[in-house]
């Protein structure tokens, strides 16, 4: 299971990139590999700013939908468009080309409450 140690995590099986007050979020290896065929990701909160653990979106696969939490407060600047018509990038590349929203971070204090790449590892046995 791949786990990037420059990233956070958070005990919904999102990774978090956080590049000055700009955090690129998108769901897990682990996620994907679990929910499977990834066959549509609907994010309808672009330009809003939402609280963390807020719903931000969905992720829909073969045999289950799944609701994307916000791991920090902030603003939704981008949505990964492309997405709309290769939803399959989360399974294929979930920490490149696979992301899902850009968020600027409206409480830098909540990224302290991010796992890292260890804690992470042992929530998910690994």
């Amino acid at each position: 299971m791949n786990v990037p140690s420059n990233l956070k995590y958070t005990k919904d099986h999102e990774w978090i990139l956080i590049e000055g007050d700009v955090a690129t979020i998108g769901i897990t290896d682990f996620a994907q590999s679990e929910l499977g065929d990834i066959v549509y990701v609907e994010v309808e909160s672009l330009d809003e700013t939402m609280k963390m653990e807020e719903v931000f979106g969905t992720v829909e696969a073969v045999k289950t939908v799944s609701d994307l939490f916000l791991p920090l407060s902030g603003e939704i600047i981008e949505f990964n468009e492309s997405l709309e018509t290769e939803p399959e990038k989360v399974n294929s590349d979930p920490y490149g080309d696979g992301w899902m929203i850009k968020v600027r971070i409206s409480n830098s204090e909540e990224v302290e409450q991010l796992l890292d790449d260890s804690a992470y590892k042992e929530l998910i046995g690994g």
